[in-house]
C-alpha cells in the first residue's frame, strides 16, 4: 500500500512538472532578432497560439505595447496583442481568459514595483500563473525579469535612500526586496547586470540569502528556464552567486563571506537552479 501511494505521489509530481511552462528572462537592453526568434520557437507561437504583451511596468504603456508587439511582428508573428490592466480596476473576464490561454506572455521593462502594484493578489496574477501551469511561456525584460522571482529586487536602498550612482556598499539590510510573481522560488534575478555594474547589491543578497541562487543577467542576454535548468541565450554573460557553501562574516553592518561561489556563463551554457 505504501509503495502504491509512493508511486502515485511520483506520478503527481511528474505530471505537475510536465504541465509547467517555460520562463524566458531577459536582462534588458537591445533584444537581437536571434534572441526573439529563440523565444518564439521555445513558446511555439510560430505555428500555433498567440502572444500577449503586458506593459504595466512602463510609465508609457502605449509605447510599451507598440514596441512589445513590434518585436514579434518583425519576426513573423502576426498573432500578438497587448492588455494594459489598470491598478484597482476590475479586469475584464474576457481578457483574463485570453491571458490564461496564451502561448506566450511578455512583460515589458520599466518598474517592477509598478507592475506588481497592478497585479499582486489579483485575478491578473492568477491568470498569468494559469498560463504557465497550462504550459505557456512567461517572458520579461528588465523589470519584467525582476518580477520572475519570489523574492524581488525593487532597486531601493534602505540605508541610503538618497544615494546616486548605484549600490556602493555591501551592507546588511540595504537592498530592499518584496514579493514578486514567484515563478523562481530558489533564485533572485537582477538585470542590466554587467552593463550597470550591479555586483554589490547581488553580492549583498547572496550573503543574506545563502539558500538562493543570485542570478545577474546582462543586457541583450537571457536565461531560458525549463524545470530546474537554465540555459543562457544571447550576446553577453550571466553571473551566478551561490552562498550555499559559504561562511557569513559580519563587522557591524558590513557583510562578508568566505567561499562565496561565483560562476560566469556564456551563450548556450546551462546551469542548475537547485
Amino acid at each position: 500500500m505504501k509503495q502504491f501511494i509512493y508511486m502515485l505521489c511520483l506520478l503527481f509530481v511528474s505530471t505537475a512538472i510536465l504541465a509547467q511552462g517555460k520562463l524566458f528572462i531577459i536582462g534588458g537592453g537591445k533584444r537581437p532578432a536571434s534572441m526573439i526568434n529563440t523565444l518564439i520557437d521555445e513558446a511555439d507561437v510560430r505555428n500555433d497560439g498567440y502572444a500577449v504583451v503586458l506593459p504595466m511596468s512602463s510609465s508609457n504603456t502605449e509605447d510599451a505595447m507598440l514596441y512589445g508587439k513590434k518585436q514579434f511582428v518583425d519576426n513573423g508573428i502576426a498573432k500578438v496583442t497587448a492588455f494594459n490592466f489598470v491598478k484597482d480596476q476590475k479586469p475584464d473576464p474576457v481578457l483574463l481568459d485570453s491571458l490564461r490561454k496564451a502561448s506566450l506572455i511578455y512583460i515589458s521593462g520599466g518598474s517592477q514595483s509598478r507592475f506588481m502594484g497592478v497585479v499582486r493578489g489579483t485575478e491578473i496574477e492568477k491568470a498569468i500563473w494559469d498560463c504557465y501551469r497550462n504550459g505557456g511561456t512567461i517572458a520579461g525584460t528588465s523589470a519584467g525579469a525582476a518580477v520572475m522571482s519570489e523574492k524581488m529586487i525593487t532597486g531601493n536602498q534602505m540605508g541610503y535612500p538618497d544615494a546616486d550612482g548605484g549600490f556602493r556598499v555591501i551592507e546588511a539590510g540595504n537592498t530592499e526586496t518584496v514579493e514578486g510573481l514567484g515563478f523562481l522560488k530558489n533564485a533572485i534575478i537582477d538585470q542590466h547586470f554587467v552593463k550597470r555594474s550591479r555586483f554589490n547589491r547581488l553580492i549583498t543578497l547572496s550573503i543574506e540569502n545563502p539558500s538562493l541562487k543570485c542570478i545577474g543577467i546582462d543586457e541583450s542576454t537571457a536565461i531560458l528556464v525549463t524545470g530546474n535548468k537554465a540555459r543562457v541565450v544571447g550576446e553577453s554573460q550571466v553571473i551566478v552567486f551561490d552562498g550555499s557553501k559559504g561562511k557569513k562574516l559580519e563587522n557591524g553592518s558590513k557583510l562578508g563571506m568566505k567561499n562565496l561561489g561565483l560562476s560566469i556563463y556564456l551563450n548556450g551554457q546551462e546551469f542548475s537552479l537547485n
